[in-house]
């Protein structure tokens, strides 16, 4: 290194591979060996404090030996070449290949100007990506194929030969079946498989579950109900669906020729939402996906942060995919469950902005790639009620009544000819048009009879 070398880094400060030490500290130095190791390599200089300024440190032959004990002791070895420049000592630390490196303090990453320790999730994800590890594509241990349930596999291969014409036979035998969707290795299957078509799927990956709770209010407090999901993934996904739509609202009303349905929030973004939880969770994570629903909004925790490059901006934005398990995915692909890689997340929001809701919101928290729809509130009742009188094959004067009854509960024929100034003839005839058109039901006898609303409807 020469002068002018020196002068520059001095001027740019610690940054991704610069590091600055004023004197040796055997725990502070290995950690940033580690750190090093385990991203793109760097350099540390010892004799220059944090603020860039040269100290010096003595150089002798005992100093160079520690600095070689630390990088050995890290779990595994991590080799460094030191370089002297006058009163300095530079410790050249090259990108690992046999990441995660460790020391006594755990594991490191470099972020930035500053080393940062690892936190499970981030080992696991750093194993994946320097060994290219896939989940799904790991062999199960201990599954044979009598672990597959053919029946599944069978409605599984009809479904994508419907959807995506794919060319197989859905009463083929099921190891050639599965060889054909690249879930099986030798006679060896696959975890996808496992998630996808086993008899029980859980006996293998208890994890492999979703949490659903309905809670009263807006806060995780007390529970309306509650389930825990389990089942192949195609299985979690239609159970999740069904759950989300016993407890969201739901408008059913009619005109003269149609029936009309209008639910709370959009239901393509509610299956989007469940579909990536499924195929892009972190199945190494102990956590099981939960959702949960509130009277303002629905929360979907899927273990596991988002694969980078990707970041929560790119997600409302055209954007590559980079599945993190990418068998899943594809099997997902041919049944329709995905549409196009990529796509989920702006699929989401264009469908929420298309109901006239807010944006769905993305955030990364405790591990866990969040997704949050906000609902419409009360709004949605006040709307709907008011689509559905207006949709009503009824005069302006049978909408008064059904007003009428909305208040007091129910509407006698007096009370009909009083609020509308008509005849008797007209009220029994206008009030008889709402019970064949199911609008009303009628009840009692004699001067008893009353009116009132059909269950279910408006």
């Amino acid at each position: 290194m020469n002068k002018k070398e020196l002068e520059f880094i001095l001027q740019e400060g610690e940054g991704l591979k610069i590091e600055f030490k004023e004197s040796f500290y055997s725990k502070t130095l290995s950690k940033e060996i580690v750190a090093f190791a385990n991203s793109e390599g760097g350099r540390i200089f010892l004799g220059i404090n944090d603020k860039g300024s040269i100290k010096g440190i003595e150089i002798n032959n005992k100093l160079k030996s520690q600095i070689q004990d630390l990088a050995r002791n890290c779990d595994p070895q991590i080799k460094v070449s030191l370089e002297e420049h006058e009163n300095i000592l530079i410790i050249n630390t090259e990108e690992g290949k046999d990441k995660p490196f460790k020391c006594s303090q755990g594991f490191f990453i470099r972020q930035g100007a500053s080393s940062q320790k690892l936190t499970r999730d981030e080992i696991i994800e750093l194993i994946q990506q320097t060994n290219k590890v896939k989940f799904d594509k790991t062999i199960c241990k201990d599954a044979v194929l009598s672990d597959i349930d053919g029946d599944k596999l069978n409605v599984f291969l009809r479904t994508a030969r419907n959807e995506r014409n794919f060319s197989v036979d859905s009463n083929m035998p099921i190891k050639e079946a599965l060889t054909k969707l690249k879930l099986i290795v030798g006679n060896e299957l696959t975890n996808a498989a496992i998630l996808l078509f086993a008899k029980d799927p859980q006996k293998f990956f208890l994890n492999s579950k979703i949490r659903c709770a309905r809670f009263k209010g807006v806060e995780s407090l007390d529970f309306i109900d509650m389930k825990v999901l389990d089942g192949t993934i195609p299985e979690l996904r239609e159970n999740a669906i069904k759950f989300i739509l016993q407890h969201i609202k739901h408008g059913v009303y009619f005109d003269a020729n149609r029936r009309y349905d209008k639910w709370e929030y959009p239901i393509r973004a509610i299956e989007e939402a469940i579909t990536n939880a499924l195929a892009h969770r972190d199945y190494y994570s102990s956590a099981e996906i939960q959702l949960s629903i509130f009277d303002d909004r629905i929360e979907m925790w899927n273990p596991g942060e988002l694969l980078k490059p990707l970041t929560l901006q790119d997600l409302k934005k055209e954007h590559q995919s980079i599945p993190r398990n990418e068998l899943i995915a594809d099997s997902l692909f041919l049944i329709r469950y995905i549409e196009k890689w990529g796509t989920g997340t702006n699929r989401i929001v264009e469908e929420m902005l298309d109901s006239r809701l807010p944006e769905p919101i993305f955030m990364i928290k405790a591990g866990s790639f969040v997704v949050k729809l906000i609902g419409p509130g009360k709004q949605f009742e006040e709307e709907i009620e008011k689509e559905k009188v207006h949709s009503l094959d009824i005069n302006e004067r049978q909408k008064k009544a059904i007003a009428y009854i909305k208040e007091k509960g129910k509407i006698s024929r007096q009370d009909y000819i009083k609020l509308n100034e008509v005849s008797h003839t007209t009220a029994h005839k206008e009030l008889k048009d709402m019970v064949t058109k199911k609008i009303l039901k009628r009840t009692g006898g004699g001067k008893k009879v009353r009116y009132e609303r059909m269950v279910n409807e408006w």
